[in-house]
């Protein structure tokens, strides 16, 4: 399930646009706002996508890290997990403390 920033509902990982607002979700999901942070922050030198350990095979070929700009949207293409795509971001950092 894809989750909206703008309304905070829940609409199918192959929803392009949120079923209640209508917003982008490719822009607008928490996934897609969550990687634009990622992006955007100096310390974060690479993003690893984690997968769960029951991950379809379309996920598990995603899994590892990757530069900031190479970093797949979430959710993945194919992802075929009864409940959607459990995927997620994690920060690689340069820095810990300031």
């Amino acid at each position: 399930m894809r989750s909206c920033t703008v309304c905070r509902k829940q609409s199918p990982d192959d929803a392009r646009q949120c079923v209640h607002c209508g917003s982008d979700l490719d822009q607008l999901s928490t996934t897609a706002v969550a990687l634009q942070h990622l992006r955007a922050n100096d310390r974060v030198s690479r993003i690893r996508l984690i997968i769960g350990d029951d991950a379809c095979p379309s996920c598990r070929r995603v899994e590892g890290a990757y530069t900031k700009e190479t970093a797949p949207n979430l959710p993945t293409r194919g992802c075929s997990h009864p409940m959607g795509c459990r995927c997620f971001y994690e920060p690689a950092l340069t820095e810990i403390y300031p």
